[in-house]
């Protein structure tokens, strides 16, 4: 077992015990009261009066439910034996509480007969012990299933809980790979702003940058942002960019004000944008636009990026640049299961697009 699943199974273990005390307490009123309307139903049929015989029958079925519930304590605390180990624990249990009770309603009916003398008969204590066996084993195996239920609905909470917490891992794993070039390329283009003595630029770059990462690593990768906040935060990124890229890169945005409130994956649009970046405008030597549009359609968000690229590169896209959709796309299926879209590709020559599309949902 692993520790999560150990922790888990050890915070849960009286929560289960409590949840099956209190269903088998329940199952036992229900059970003996069903025997009791039922076992007088059918003495009215060999004359037995079941107003008269009431007493007799509330003290008998009593004390079955005190041996019953001896009896689902101990199958509880041996719970983890194998089924067939479990079942023959039943059935000698029940052999030994049948007679018990049998010799029980026999003394309770000499009790209540005094001093009327009661002799012993054969044959009425062999058809009590029959009955009193039938209804202690019929206890044990109805106790055993209600076990084994909450036994498997607890292992699928408990094996929820650790696939949640699996997926939030993996999410958190693919939300932080951050291409370390990005930050290379930046920490240089300081140091060649500050030798070339531009300190406002430098500076500039700096604040950007140190508030792109505290940002970054302050969001939670399990928790949707709006789209206007992950606008936000790529404008951070792309001041940064800008500061390398200021003579090359245009970038021009197409989001209508009524799409803004929608909910997306914290920092989904960073790589999009970053390939772009560095794919597009990193890789050519002349201007380069870069065209980010979102919409709704029907129950779903389309965001768009789109970035000119040279032919030589659009022709064969990169390896790094399939890593970074790679994630995107891996992050969308983990996140979504199955509800998103992702799609990346050449619209034409010398320019390439990725879309994505996310279940509608507003903040």
């Amino acid at each position: 077992m692993t520790p999560t699943a150990a922790a888990l199974s050890t915070t849960n273990a009286p929560d289960f015990a409590a949840v099956v005390r209190r269903s088998a307490l329940r199952l036992s009123l229900l059970y003996w009261v069903c025997m009791f309307v039922g076992d007088s139903i059918l003495g009215t049929f060999i004359q037995i009066d079941p107003v008269a015989s009431a007493p007799l029958k509330l003290v008998l079925f009593a004390a079955g439910a005190l041996l019953t519930c001896a009896m689902s304590m101990l199958l509880f605390r041996l719970r983890a034996l194998p089924f067939t180990q479990q079942a023959l624990l039943a059935f000698a249990m029940t052999a030994v509480a049948a007679p018990l009770l049998t010799a029980i309603d026999f003394i309770n009916y000499v009790i209540c007969e005094h001093p009327t003398p009661v002799s012993f008969d054969p044959m009425y204590s062999g058809y009590m012990l029959i009955q009193c066996t039938s209804m202690l084993f019929g206890w044990s195996c109805l106790f055993m299933a209600l076990l084994y239920h909450f036994e498997v609905r607890d292992r699928e909470q408990r094996l929820a809980a650790v696939r949640e917490e699996a997926l939030t891992m993996q999410m958190r794993a693919l939300r932080y790979q951050v291409n370390p070039h990005f930050l290379f390329n930046t920490l240089n283009s300081i140091a060649g702003l500050i030798e070339e003595g531009a300190a406002t630029r430098a500076e500039r770059m700096v604040m950007s940058l140190s508030t792109f990462m505290r940002t970054t690593l302050s969001l939670d990768p399990m928790h949707d942002v709006t789209l206007a906040d992950e606008l936000a935060l790529q404008a951070e990124y792309l001041e940064i960019e800008r500061e390398r890229f200021s003579d090359r890169m245009s970038f021009r945005m197409h989001v209508p004000d009524e799409v803004r409130g929608a909910l997306v994956p914290s920092l989904i649009l960073q790589p999009l944008i970053e390939n772009a970046i560095k794919h597009g405008v990193g890789a050519a030597v002349g201007r380069v636009e870069i065209k980010l549009t979102a919409e709704r359609e029907s129950d779903r968000l389309r965001v768009t990026v789109e970035n000119d690229m040279p032919t030589t590169v659009s022709a064969q896209r990169p390896a790094g640049m399939s890593l970074g959709l790679l994630n995107v796309a891996e992050r969308l299926r983990v996140r979504f299961q199955g509800e998103s879209a992702f799609s990346s590709g050449q619209v034409s020559p010398g320019r390439f697009r990725v879309c994505i599309e996310l279940p509608w949902k507003l903040a």
